[in-house]
């Protein structure tokens, strides 16, 4: 016995029994057209979105200039100490 187990509506080798396919055949027909509807749903909002995304006109948006580049701050690290400073310490 393997991991799975023994199932009356399978063979060993995972095949259907006579006894499964009588018991799924009522509901072919059924699951046929349910899996075509939602298959046509899909595809129906699917091309629906791309055409309405498709119409849309930007042409009216105005598209703003780039930002002005903000005027750098002065550096606040000392790296050499001014003249006035250098002689005071003298």
């Amino acid at each position: 016995m393997g991991i799975f187990p023994q199932s009356s509506y399978y063979t060993r080798d995972q095949r259907q029994t006579a006894a499964l396919i009588r018991a799924r055949r009522p509901y072919l027909v059924k699951n046929i057209f349910t899996g075509i509807g939602l298959a046509a749903f899909t595809i129906s909002v699917y091309a629906f979105t791309i055409n309405a995304v498709g119409q849309d006109d930007f042409s009216d948006v105005q598209i703003p200039d780039a930002p002005e580049q903000p005027p750098h701050a002065p550096h606040t690290g000392v790296s050499k100490a001014p003249p006035e400073v250098a002689e005071m310490r003298k």
